[in-house]
């Protein structure tokens, strides 16, 4: 419970400050966002397979954030930001995909 109004504490927050997003870190952001994700539907898959262990969310979660972004951050500076950025999207949506199936069969025993 103490999540999710956290959860609707920030949304509200969030629409009424309107914060701006740096310039410096907008590409980044996409990145990141399906990187949270990916550690997300990735624990809720191990909440259900019970097997969760809240340490390892929490450095999942980080660890897939700062990769992500330190892949773009390097496809950056060689040049090849978008085609980095491409490729750790794909890479996160197939992980973000396959956990979104194994839940699916969970949940439905399909």
């Amino acid at each position: 419970m103490i999540a999710v109004l956290g959860l609707v504490i920030g949304v509200v927050a969030g629409l009424l400050v309107r914060p701006e997003v740096p310039a410096v870190v907008e590409p980044y952001l996409p990145i990141a966002v399906v990187a949270a994700l990916d550690a997300v539907f990735g624990g809720l898959r191990a909440m259900l397979d019970g097997i969760f262990v809240d340490k390892v969310f929490v450095v999942s979660f980080l660890s897939n954030v700062v990769v992500a972004a330190l892949i773009v951050f390097l496809g950056d500076k060689l040049g090849v930001g978008a085609q980095l950025s491409t490729g750790v999207v794909v890479v996160l949506g197939i992980r973000i995909f396959s956990n979104a199936a194994a839940i699916r069969r969970h949940v439905f025993r399909a």
